[in-house]
């Protein structure tokens, strides 16, 4: 039965006000962006736009140092959003299995997430300081290093492994959610069945946890892909543009080389996409509905 028509008319009056607020603050901006970067953008006695044609896009997409900083980016995006995973659920599986002392153990374990992150980038920058820092006096006295953070092919690397420590504990505690979620009476029937841990694990949890797989996989990879404040908390960029990922060079060309503002829209819109082109890969795999066995939602005659 539908509802009557001024009932309906009603409830968009009442959200009318906040939707017109959500198209302002959403649209709007993006609608200025796509200006923008087709447009060479001056901030001196007032913004003001001068359409420049595809100039911006045919600067960027034909710059190498771009391409080389979206490469770096892929590589930092596959490196965190596959350890924090994959660790994540590690932590997960260990935390419920435990029976004692589990609010403690994990109130530890999500200390990290609980940090600004330009803190986080702060505290390894100070520790892998190759002068006092503790880690590296650590690294000096087994032979692998004094300062990672000022090598080129060990820049990168560490980044990731500070990206991980602080986030791995949020992907833990969104994927210990989704373990307690499945039913225990489908664990019990997979026991009695004789299906060892790992084979329920994959055959029955990791099935049914999708969605939740979905979840912690959009929260981190959108994070990934903008991720900004821990590489100028520690390397800038540096050294010898080993940590330049995208955001770095969009920061750059907006406020660092002569308010750039057109090529950084451009470096926006194409973040934009990435993201939206991961978010779908992510849906097509990890989007569907877990399978229902034959006979748990049938009819019953």
């Amino acid at each position: 039965m539908r509802p009557p028509r001024g009932l309906k008319t009603f409830e968009f009056a009442m959200m009318a006000p906040a939707l017109t607020v959500l198209f302002v603050l959403s649209w709007v901006p993006f609608v200025v962006l796509v200006a923008m970067s087709f447009a060479k953008v001056r901030t001196l006695g007032g913004v003001s736009l001068t359409f420049t044609g595809a100039d911006n896009w045919s600067a960027v997409l034909g710059d190498g140092s771009i391409w080389a900083s979206w490469a770096r980016s892929l590589v930092y995006f596959v490196a965190i959003v596959g350890l924090e995973m994959a660790l994540g659920l590690a932590v997960a599986l260990v935390l419920h299995q435990l029976v004692r002392a589990r609010s403690v153990v994990l109130s530890v374990v999500l200390l990290p997430m609980f940090l600004a992150p330009v803190l986080v980038g702060l505290l390894g920058r100070f520790m892998l300081d190759s002068t006092i820092g503790l880690y590296a006096k650590i690294l000096q006295a087994v032979g692998l290093g004094d300062d990672l953070l000022a090598s080129p092919s060990t820049a990168l690397p560490t980044i990731v492994s500070i990206d991980v420590w602080q986030w791995t504990p949020l992907v833990a505690l969104i994927l210990l959610a989704g373990l307690t979620a499945v039913p225990p009476s489908t664990l019990e029937a997979a026991t009695v069945d004789g299906a060892g841990y790992f084979r329920t694990l994959v055959a029955i949890i990791l099935p049914q946890m999708k969605p939740i797989i979905l979840v912690a996989l959009l929260v981190r990879s959108m994070d990934a892909i903008r991720y900004f404040d821990i590489v100028v908390a520690t390397t800038n960029g540096g050294p010898a543009d080993a940590t330049k990922i995208i955001p770095i060079k969009l920061y750059e060309f907006a406020f660092r080389f002569n308010n750039q503002l057109g090529k950084a829209a451009v470096l926006g819109l194409t973040m934009l996409v990435f993201s939206i082109v991961m978010a779908r890969i992510f849906l097509r795999f990890f989007g569907d509905r877990p399978s229902v066995p034959a006979g748990d939602g049938g009819d019953r005659g």
